[in-house]
């Protein structure tokens, strides 16, 4: 009879769904990448994501010639794809030259959160 209990906890182990946290899979620009004057950012995701609850944003953290420019967010529409695994953050104007971070967060279908950022910088 334990033998027939170790086997069916086995079973139910084995059945029970793998859960993971979204991961960055990819991103234009990519992290540390240099890049030119850009209206569009975009992020894919190793699984898909709710939209409520999951988002993005565009931080300047530098300007050139501005030694001490405080961290400033850049106005971006965020979509989500229809197979909600890529966020393309797009932007009215092309980002100035200086040094950005991607600060994203997402929720995953089974609920699972994770967050995350990058920086890139446009010359």
């Amino acid at each position: 009879m334990m033998h027939f209990k170790a086997i069916a906890a086995a079973v139910l182990v084995m059945a029970a769904p793998v859960t993971a946290h979204p991961k960055l899979v990819s991103a234009t620009p990519a992290p540390n990448a240099t890049v030119a004057p850009t209206t569009r950012v975009q992020v894919t995701f190793s699984e898909a994501l709710l939209p409520d609850g999951s988002g993005a944003d565009i931080v300047m953290t530098g300007m050139p010639g501005m030694d001490s420019h405080p961290p400033m967010k850049m106005a971006a529409k965020v979509n989500v794809s229809p197979d909600r695994k890529t966020m393309t953050l797009t932007l009215a104007k092309p980002l100035p030259k200086g040094t950005y971070r991607l600060d994203w967060h997402g929720v995953s279908a089974d609920t699972h959160q994770a967050k995350g950022s990058y920086a890139f910088k446009v010359a």
